[in-house]
């Protein structure tokens, strides 16, 4: 009977790729492995670097060689440590990963690894996530794709994204639990520290408005908002600052930030609101009241609507001791 194959998780090495998260999930999936094993000397993970050869990609490092080559089961993009790669520096990878993915290879990408996946066109009419503040770089560069950087991890199986720069340990937790079982990836996760999966990105953004759109007036009634904490967000009370009518100032409000102005006022209150759970004792209803609401289950639901945490349950994780 032929020996069973360890699954091979592959880690590709483009121009840029963050070596610290390469080495951290290197680290991360041999921990994993070990656990599996339970004494036996058979490897449950294969945990391999790809590096640009001649033709392509080549194993440059590889955990168990005696297995043979073949193709990985996953081939992982880690973090970008200079930003996004550009589409000329992708080109060398696109048909490797494409070809790879036909053959069923799994692909996955953490935070700007994303962009490189997406040159591919594997994720175009696809939900995918990457790190929240290039969310516009990326939608500019990729229409075709459904983004969603309220996720931290969007596993669609054969593709999966994961958010922020550290999120490689919540796609490399999910690698664990789908090839190893739950018992492993928890176990990996206590030893590491780490939250299972199932947080969310939108638990660590900070509302970034944009403020390069060249429209002066609408750039003054947010500077405005931005002064008065939006405690003030009647719409005749926007259009006097902006000095433009009502309805043209909903129009070229929404135009300039990409949300009503409705959205933008509440997404800068629950922003304050979290600063002042982080840094301050107040209680919530006082915290409520101090960013524009006499309702304060009001304000729980919309807090809760877009961090995706409830207000005790956001100062709990993150105010600092």
């Amino acid at each position: 009977m032929a020996e069973k194959q360890p699954m091979e998780i592959g880690i590709l090495l483009y121009p840029g790729a963050q070596a610290a998260a390469v080495m951290g999930m290197t680290d991360f999936l041999t921990f994993a492995d070990r656990r599996a094993r339970n004494g036996s000397g058979e490897p449950a993970l294969r945990i391999s670097h790809w590096q640009q050869g001649e033709r392509e990609p080549q194993r440059i490092f590889d955990s168990a060689p005696e297995c043979g080559d073949m193709d990985p089961a996953v081939l992982l993009l880690p973090p970008a440590l200079e930003g996004p790669v550009t589409t000329e520096a992708s080109a060398p990878f696109v048909e490797f990963l494409r070809v790879r993915h036909a053959a069923g290879v799994v692909l996955g990408s953490v935070c700007a690894g994303a962009f490189l996946l997406a040159e591919t066109g594997l994720l175009d009419g696809r939900r995918a996530t990457t790190h929240w503040d290039a969310a516009d770089t990326f939608r500019q560069r990729f229409p075709d794709v459904k983004l969603d950087t309220d996720l931290l991890l969007i596993d669609e199986s054969d593709i999966l994204t994961a958010g922020g720069v550290m999120a490689w340990t919540d796609l490399c937790l999910r690698l664990i639990d789908r090839f190893l079982g739950s018992a492993v990836m928890l176990d990996t996760a206590r030893s590491f520290l780490c939250d299972p999966p199932g947080r969310e990105q939108r638990y660590y953004s900070n509302f970034s408005p944009r403020l390069d759109h060249g429209d002066l007036a609408v750039l003054k009634v947010q500077h405005w908002l931005q002064a008065t904490g939006a405690t003030d967000a009647r719409l005749s009370r926007l259009a006097e600052v902006g000095g433009l009518e009502e309805r043209t100032l909903l129009r070229r409000f929404l135009k300039a930030t990409g949300l009503t102005s409705t959205d933008y006022c509440q997404r800068l209150r629950v922003a304050n609101a979290q600063e002042m759970l982080r840094s301050s004792v107040l209680p919530i209803d006082r915290i409520a009241w101090d960013v524009g609401y006499a309702d304060t289950s009001s304000f729980r639901k919309l807090f809760t609507r877009i961090v995706g945490l409830t207000p005790g349950e956001y100062r709990q994780r993150f105010r600092g001791r």
